[in-house]
């Protein structure tokens, strides 16, 4: 079997790393019994996705010590233990989320003690299996204390080595200005999708004008986007499915997303490919964005969003889209 096409690749700001304009999100492979769990996951599928990604091309994925509280890195370094050094794919992880009282059912609290941060970090680096992180990035602002507290100890984590580049995830234009005075903000991670589309009118644009590389997340909004979500879906969702808590997923909120999907299908009609896809590639238009994290928990569903890496939107496809954003009333954010 020939070797598939390489991916196009852009540069991750100023961090030295050139990636795929998608990367595998590792969010879901956390698997069971965590506050924002996607339920039990079959571990072997998820390191069969990761697998079949990194053959076809992808370069990169993101993980997040919160993801199972460990469980999501451990299954990573299940999938990459034995490829060469040469065919690995970058690992970018976070950290700054700690259980309340060692449940992990409850909501995580936001932790950005030095002390704290750099146990994460070596869990990390141990249940990874490498001896450098690509990218940490902080999860979320702490709760216990300001940037100009946690943000030297990123620093920090580069001089010595076990860090390679360094993020904020989550954080509002006054925290990265804030952080930007300490040391560079190598990367930015926010969500943006169609339905959540402000960091495109922020953070994004700062990021662009600071030489800050971003990978946003949720591009496909945690499947609703992906043409195969249906309201009787939404309504099976388990309790252990964080998504069974969100309004995205009930009520009038869910009838004008899922119109938004019906209005894309022309679009991914027009480029024979599916809506999943075309949702992603959306975010790639977005002017300062990287790449764009899609997560997935067995081949199949790579294979399902794998052509957004290459996909191109069109000014017309863009302008239907936008049309389709203002008809259906869905989400919130500028309208591009």
């Amino acid at each position: 079997m020939p070797a598939p096409t390489p991916l196009p690749t852009t540069a991750l700001g100023r961090t030295g790393m050139d990636i795929t304009r998608v990367g595998f999100g590792a969010w879901a492979i956390g698997g069971g019994g965590w506050r924002y769990a996607w339920g039990e996951q079959d571990d072997a599928a998820s390191v069969a996705a990761i697998r079949h990604a990194v053959e076809q091309g992808v370069t990169w994925i993101d993980t997040a010590g919160a993801y199972g509280y460990g469980h999501s890195e451990e299954v990573v370094a299940r999938a990459l233990a034995d490829l060469p050094e040469a065919d690995r794919p970058y690992v970018f992880t976070k950290g700054g989320l700690r259980p309340v009282d060692g449940d992990p059912t409850l909501e995580p609290r936001r932790v950005g003690d030095a002390a704290s941060l750099r146990g994460e970090v070596e869990q990390s680096l141990r249940l990874l299996g490498v001896e450098r992180i690509d990218l940490y990035q902080m999860h979320w602002p702490a709760d216990d204390c300001g940037i100009e507290d946690y943000w030297p100890v990123f620093q920090a984590l580069v001089d010595e080595g076990k860090v390679r580049a360094i993020g904020l995830s989550n954080h509002t234009v006054a925290q990265l200005d804030a952080a930007e005075e300490i040391a560079h903000v190598g990367a930015l991670q926010p969500p943006l999708n169609l339905l959540h589309r402000d960091a495109a009118g922020d953070v994004i644009p700062w990021a662009a004008a600071h030489g800050t590389g971003v990978i946003v997340y949720s591009p496909m909004a945690s499947g609703l986007l992906t043409g195969a979500f249906t309201a009787q879906r939404a309504a099976a969702l388990g309790d252990e499915d964080w998504r069974s808590r969100n309004p995205d997923f009930s009520g009038e909120g869910l009838a004008r997303n899922l119109a938004l999907v019906d209005a894309l299908r022309p679009v991914a009609e027009r480029h024979d490919v599916g809506v999943g896809p075309v949702a992603a590639a959306w975010t790639l238009t977005v002017p300062g964005v990287s790449g764009a994290i899609v997560g997935a928990r067995s081949p199949e569903q790579v294979d399902g969003w794998l052509p957004a890496a290459s996909l191109e939107l069109t000014e017309a496809d863009r302008a239907e889209i936008a049309a389709a954003l203002t008809a259906t009333g869905a989400g919130e954010g500028p309208v591009l």
